[in-house]
């Protein structure tokens, strides 16, 4: 991926910074809940290969309201870990990518009459207090609506490399491009909507309308990785592969299939690998909004 030497942006915060605040309040339900990478079945893996306790993940990821006294606390970010010449060119390349989103979204909201408001993106390493609860590295990168910020653990990279064996630039944006999908759907209220469907439908329909917001993210990040190439043209050989890839390795089925030994459909929460690498590839295609719409498709 062309990234170099392209524009940063200024709405990163980094974990080691104090003052930097959480914001807003606790929100319940799915649409106040963390609409991450990070799944469930990610939290299962995780605790499995590596003994990590996946309980913070699986109230992270469940919808539910977070604690008062813990919503209302500052972003704090536990971080002892010294940085390296290869932390440093991540965060330059986060801050580039961040910003290359800002540049496309401001362009589609624009066109439709429309203003963007830009994420906060906020780094951390180990586990971080957040207007919708605590997360931790097991959890992944996800998204919080009460404070409109993105969060991501550096380590989850080294997770991709360590674990997906996907280590291109580009699988690693469209990581961070999905999380921000989520963000445009808060701005333009599906969120909110699918939250107050969910709170009346039963679990495994509430399920369902969980894949089809996520499954929608990656298109939205699809549609990110059209127009970023169209203007500058930053895909280079073997970069749409790395990230269909990723998007296959974090897709319910294979990852229940490795931590289960068995798949359960009703269970999925953000897609099947072959739908999660269709719905990405669709926003690519054309980089149309409309072709987006997972909620009115008659199969996903």
């Amino acid at each position: 991926m062309k990234w170099e030497g392209n524009r940063e942006s200024d709405n990163v915060e980094d974990g080691s910074d104090s003052n930097a605040s959480g914001g807003g309040g606790s929100r319940g339900g799915f649409g106040g809940g963390r609409l991450g990478v990070g799944t469930i079945v990610i939290a299962l893996v995780v605790s499995y290969f590596f003994g990590i306790n996946p309980m913070t993940v699986l109230n992270l990821l469940s919808g539910g309201s977070a604690p008062s006294s813990e919503a209302q606390r500052p972003t704090q970010t536990h971080n002892s870990t010294p940085t390296t010449p290869a932390d440093d060119r991540t965060k330059h390349f986060i801050r580039v990518v961040l910003a290359d989103t800002e540049d496309v979204w401001g362009d589609i909201f624009r066109a439709s009459g429309k203003e963007y408001i830009r994420p906060k993106l906020h780094e951390f390493t180990g586990s971080v207090n957040t207007a919708c609860g605590t997360g931790d590295t097991a959890s992944g990168p996800f998204y919080c609506p009460g404070d409109q910020k993105v969060y991501l653990d550096l380590a989850f990279f080294q997770t991709m490399r360590d674990r997906f064996q996907v280590s291109a630039e580009f699988a690693q944006a469209y990581v961070i491009a999905h999380e921000v999908g989520h963000h445009v759907q808060h701005l333009s209220g599906i969120s909110d909507k699918v939250d107050q469907q969910r709170h009346a439908v039963s679990e495994r329909q509430g399920n369902a309308l969980s894949v089809k917001l996520e499954l929608q993210a990656d298109c939205f990040a699809g549609v990110w990785a059209f127009h970023a190439n169209q203007a500058r043209s930053i895909i280079e050989s073997g970069d749409i592969d790395a990230a269909l890839k990723t998007a296959s390795a974090i897709g319910d089925d294979t990852l229940q299939q490795q931590a289960r030994g068995h798949v359960v459909p009703d269970s999925f929460t953000h897609g099947s690998s072959e739908q999660r690498v269709r719905w990405f590839k669709r926003g690519m295609d054309n980089g149309k909004l409309n072709d987006c719409n997972t909620f009115a498709a008659g199969q996903l």
